[in-house]
């Protein structure tokens, strides 16, 4: 199955004659080199990226970056200079005017920065207002806004008026909108850069909890780095209307790929943000359940390592076993290494945060110096060594900020 959406080669020139510079040298020049010579802006330089069914996709940037243009051009709210943006392999830049429409009805969803509720309309009917516009009768569309209230968390709000509101609670009824005519893609233009932290918080975490039970192709669009990193599955970073890197939140971090991404992620608390995938390596050694101590103990001898990690014939972690147990077995002639088996002392998610990390390791006497790491599905996917939490905690505490001074 192929990706949802793909954007290629996108431009976006403001001015009289975009076509002239696309069409001449200055397409290789920069913004301002075109800007001071041509009097045009090139707000997105020739983007492209992917992005799967059901996944969080983050553009970020400054202001100026291009990514409000971006989404923009998305929904053809600004025509694009040049380009191709596919939806299910479909271009939405052939549209017709009807296609057009139909598209922002139905396919389309869009969460605005500052709500765009109308104010005369009630909770439910501010909801219910997209599937009004495409002529869904009216006990069937007030059913779905209701729905939609009560998996925001606004029931009991359905027949108040948006001044009645918290900020927050506007953006609930936003999001609602958004998803009623359950689009297939939503897009998010800074949706909560108006509310207080608290609140912003807040919100952020009931988007996740609502993704994770809806699963919409989402793109997301913010100036705030811990937001894209706490947000998105994949990330992109804009900068002068072209996109500058884009991966995993883990790749953002672990390999800026110049110092204008650097900066932004040097000050990153990555402990907070980094899984225990980015510190972990492969199992050091692997058996099988079915194998016998002689083959752990091969096994283990040519690693240099002390312990193995069994497994069942799915890759499930059985626990580990020593060298010391699996010579001893394999010395009085046992075939059975089942009975070798013991329990790991401490067993670590690969999806846990490093914080998570350093907290189930504080009371951890490491009699034991490698920890296996597993996925939900108990399958084991690789290892932990204790030096790999020092240098995490080493990190962690170095990016602490300084206690402060007490005046005398």
């Amino acid at each position: 199955m192929g990706p949802k959406l793909v954007v290629r080669n996108l431009w976006k020139v403001f001015g009289p004659h975009p076509q002239q510079v696309l069409h001449s040298e200055w397409r290789h020049k920069s913004r301002n080199e075109v800007l001071q010579a041509t009097g045009h802006v090139i707000a997105l330089r020739d983007t492209s990226f992917e992005v799967a069914d059901g996944q969080t996709f983050v553009v970020m940037g400054l202001s100026g970056s291009g990514k409000s243009t971006l989404v923009r051009c998305l929904l053809r709210l600004i025509e694009p200079s040049e380009g191709q943006v596919l939806i299910n392999g479909q271009d939405i830049l052939g549209f017709h005017h009807h296609q057009l429409i139909q598209f922002r009805r139905k396919m389309a969803g869009m969460v605005f920065q500052r709500f765009g509720l109308l104010p005369h309309r009630t909770v439910l009917d501010n909801v219910a207002f997209g599937l009004e516009v495409q002529g869904v009768d009216k006990k069937v569309r007030l059913k779905r806004a209701q729905e939609l209230v009560e998996v925001v968390g606004l029931q009991g709000w359905e027949h108040s008026y948006p001044s009645t509101l918290s900020g927050g609670m506007q953006q609930r009824v936003g999001l609602a909108r958004a998803l009623a005519p359950d689009p297939e893609v939503l897009f998010m233009d800074e949706p909560f850069s108006a509310l207080d932290p608290l609140i912003r918080r807040e919100m952020q975490d009931e988007l996740l909890r609502l993704q994770e039970r809806l699963r919409k192709t989402i793109i997301f669009i913010t100036h705030d780095l811990q937001e894209a990193l706490k947000m998105g599955e994949r990330i992109a970073i804009m900068r002068d209307g072209a996109i500058v890197q884009q991966g995993t939140p883990e790749e953002i971090l672990t390999a800026p790929s110049d110092e204008y991404v650097g900066e932004f992620t040097k000050d990153v608390r990555k402990a907070a943000v980094l899984t225990v995938r980015s510190v972990m390596r492969p199992p050091g050694v692997l058996v099988s359940a079915w194998q016998g101590p002689r083959a752990a103990v091969h096994a283990m001898h040519q690693a240099e390592e002390e312990l193995a990690f069994v497994v069942d014939k799915h890759e499930r972690l059985l626990g580990i076993v020593t060298f010391k147990a699996a010579s001893e077995a394999a010395m009085k002639g046992s075939a059975c290494l089942q009975e070798l088996i013991t329990k790991s002392p401490l067993v670590v998610p690969a999806d846990a945060l490093l914080e998570s990390l350093l907290t189930m390791t504080v009371d951890y006497d490491w009699s034991i110096e490698v920890l296996p790491v597993v996925e939900a599905d108990g399958r084991l996917v690789g290892e932990v060594r204790r030096a790999s939490v020092r240098d995490v905690a080493l990190a962690a505490k170095a990016q602490q900020p300084a206690a402060p001074v007490s005046p005398q």
